[in-house]
């Protein structure tokens, strides 16, 4: 038998736009009732009234989560943008040899260009700018599985606040893909959130992250 309260909650938890039409109370509970019935096959002339019931009672345990949302803006507002063009991503084999990447790395270094080791489980990713991402690959050229070139990187750098505050990255991520923004590559150190995105979504992205 179906648990109809725990069925509604994870369907709204599972719809993101739903649920943030929920907490700031722009929800038709009768169209989201009906709506749920059809996609989770229940029977609306029995189960109507239970989902109804659930879905308002769901909202009580997120409308909190505005006052959280406003703390993640008040963090956002004081963050600083810094962009930088022409980075490549390219994702290699697990098995390189490690002390050229380390010798092209310190190259980099030296002259403050972008260039980032996210080593994995299964691959070991390099961003790069332009200049450094073509030295990979002449280096590792048997060992590239995929490339991306002509990215952007976009770093958000925010106060030491949004190390102890929840969702901050999430509400990014969320704010991103609703309108749309494809996000290839993503990396943190401390208060800095690293996007790479396409250069078409360069004006798009300043102007959703301008808060």
């Amino acid at each position: 038998m179906v648990n109809i309260t725990r069925a509604t909650e994870h369907y709204i938890a599972e719809h993101p736009f739903v649920k943030d039409c929920l907490k700031k109370g722009l929800i038709n509970y009768s169209s989201l009732t009906r709506q749920i019935c059809i996609d989770l096959k229940l029977d609306a002339r029995k189960n109507f009234d239970a989902v109804l019931i659930a879905s308002r009672r769901f909202y009580n345990k997120i409308k909190e989560e505005v006052s959280v949302e406003k703390k993640i803006v008040e963090i956002l507002k004081k963050s600083k943008l810094e962009v930088r063009n022409k980075i490549n991503v390219l994702v290699l084999e697990k098995n390189i040899y490690y002390p050229n990447l380390i010798s092209i790395e310190k190259e980099a270094k030296k002259l403050m260009e972008t260039f980032h080791i996210i080593d994995g489980a299964s691959a070991v990713t390099i961003i790069a700018s332009e200049e450094f991402g073509n030295k990979i690959k002449k280096t590792y050229r048997n060992k590239i599985i995929k490339e991306n070139s002509n990215l952007v990187e976009v770093i958000l750098k925010s106060p030491s606040t949004i190390e102890s505050t929840a969702g901050v990255i999430s509400y990014l991520y969320s704010l991103l893909g609703e309108n749309r923004v494809n996000i290839y590559e993503t990396l943190s150190c401390w208060t800095d959130t690293i996007f790479l995105i396409e250069e078409k979504d360069l004006s798009k992205v300043m102007e959703l992250l301008r808060f």
